[in-house]
């Protein structure tokens, strides 16, 4: 199975609302609040925002634990493919087959349950495809609504996504990454659910750590 890497979403720069012109790389603004060209302008760091809004961690943690769980199945599903066919090779090298049929018939087996195997690595790697991308319309869609309502008082006319080195350079003053990240946690709200398995999560690693410690 391919390995599933989930890294941080490379959000599009989010366009509050923009004026045609665009400040030239060596206008540097005086500060965030304005510039000589009369543009507002901020940045989020996506990378900070993966790995402290609360809604992307626990998400993160979600597509984790079902990429582990479909690798651990496609594990089982291999070694016990490996078996079949190490059974069959040994049966066939000791003669261990009444009739050529009976080998036949046991070949035909593997066969189709190679072609299992290969069915079911398709479909998880695509559940996998598809709940991340359900995770990343729902960040996109998360951050895109607060930046709406939170640029009612700021007022900014672009809001860049800061992801790597896509931006060569920002003076600092323009990073807006911890207000918005301290606005989404504030609005985040997880279904009750998701509470509560979070909460399962925290007593077995309590559990765990007593247990250790007891040792």
């Amino acid at each position: 199975m391919k390995k599933y890497i989930f890294p941080a979403l490379a959000i599009a720069a989010m366009m509050v609302s923009c004026n045609n012109a665009a400040p030239k790389m060596d206008e540097q603004p005086s500060n965030a609040e304005g510039n000589t060209t009369g543009i507002k302008i901020a940045y989020v760091e996506v990378d900070s925002l993966m790995t402290q809004y609360t809604f992307a961690k626990d998400y993160s943690v979600t597509l984790e634990k079902k990429s582990n769980n479909a690798r651990n199945t496609l594990n089982q599903k291999g070694n016990a493919l490996q078996a079949a066919v190490a059974n069959f090779q040994q049966k066939l090298n000791n003669n261990g087959f009444t009739s050529r049929q009976q080998a036949e018939s046991q070949q035909a087996a593997i066969q189709r349950q190679q072609q299992d195997l290969q069915a079911l690595q398709a479909r998880l790697e695509n559940e996998l495809a598809n709940e991340t991308a359900k995770f990343n319309e729902a960040l996109r869609d998360s951050l895109q609504n607060f930046l709406k309502a939170y640029n009612n008082d700021k007022h900014y006319d672009i809001i860049l996504s800061k992801a790597g080195d896509n931006i060569l350079f920002a003076d600092k003053k323009f990073d807006i990454t911890q207000d918005i990240i301290n606005g989404l946690n504030k609005r985040y709200k997880p279904s009750e659910k998701k509470a509560d398995d979070k909460k399962a999560e925290e007593k077995k690693d309590d559990a765990k750590a007593d247990a250790k410690s007891a040792k």
